[in-house]
């Protein structure tokens, strides 16, 4: 099995050439504290077994600056492509897509919210960002984001008027489980199940919370798989943004999906983040 982690993130030692900017003006803590390096986060993949990865750029300690994924995409283009991150509100955002498109990184993040601060900083159906949307669809650059389900009617929009862009759900959009089966809770995210460009993100958060309350990982994964295709959902470890060393949450991911049929798996840890990113597949580990 390939096992592929679309949700890293990666921090240089080096602040002189790769100076800290983060957006809203404050680093994230976790990046301070358990920062990785591209040479560390290929010796973690290694210990895990972990092939490949789409390294996603770190908006909380670098703001809209990339250059270090893309460094490290260049640097090692048979383990990583690169999920970058522009100021989509600019006018100049397409530009801005493309210089990094061109430098390997084939996938963009709209970072909405995030531990320094709560509150969305725009609208995902903004139409100053349609322009985006419209290259990201060209290009084939999946866009990965970050709503809640506050936010999902957003969504909505723009599942509808972009059918030919990949969107990537982080975190399953803070969805709430712990109802229990059959999630009513969850309703929100079962209703956008119908648009066959939204794939999920489930990240190490995700397989711990799908065991508070009332919900278990069988019937949380479970339902998942049944609504959306284990074909649409990929494994991300927000490592080192997720407490605990990589072989640790590679082993919680495993244990979470382990119910699950062993062709759903391999879906979840890796065929679907090479759908979602094909630059990372080889002739031998290509998506069917």
């Amino acid at each position: 099995m390939t096992v592929v982690d679309i949700h890293p993130h990666i921090i240089s030692e080096d602040t002189d050439r790769y100076p800290i900017t983060p957006l809203a003006g404050k680093r994230s803590e976790w990046s301070a504290k358990r920062s990785v390096t591209v040479e560390k986060m290929i010796e973690s993949m290694d210990a895990a077994g972990v092939d490949k990865a789409a390294i996603v750029h770190s908006s909380t300690t670098y703001g809209f600056n990339c250059e270090y994924a893309a460094d490290a995409v260049a640097t090692y283009p048979d383990r990583f492509t690169g999920v970058f991150s522009v100021n989509v509100l600019e006018p100049d955002a397409t530009e801005a897509m493309l210089k990094w498109y061109d430098q390997g990184m084939t996938g963009m993040r709209i970072f909405t919210r995030g531990s320094t601060f709560k509150e969305p900083w725009l609208a995902l159906d903004d139409p100053r960002i349609f322009p985006c949307y419209e290259l990201a669809g060209e290009k084939q650059i999946s866009v990965a984001m970050n709503p809640t389900n506050h936010e999902f009617d957003q969504l909505e929009t723009i599942l509808k008027a972009f059918p030919q862009v990949s969107f990537v759900l982080d975190h399953l959009g803070k969805t709430d489980f712990t109802d229990g089966t059959p999630f009513a809770a969850a309703e929100p995210l079962w209703r956008l199940a119908q648009y066959a460009n939204l794939h999920l993100k489930v990240a190490t958060k995700n397989f711990v919370q799908a065991k508070d309350g009332k919900a278990t990982s069988e019937s949380v994964f479970g339902r998942l798989v049944s609504e959306f295709g284990a074909n649409r959902i990929a494994w991300g470890s927000n490592f080192p943004a997720a407490k605990g060393n990589l072989p640790e949450l590679v082993a919680i991911a495993r244990d979470g999906l382990s119910a699950l049929s062993d062709v759903d798996q391999e879906w979840i840890l890796g065929k679907t983040a090479l759908k979602l990113y094909p630059a990372l597949a080889s002739e031998k580990a290509a998506a069917d």
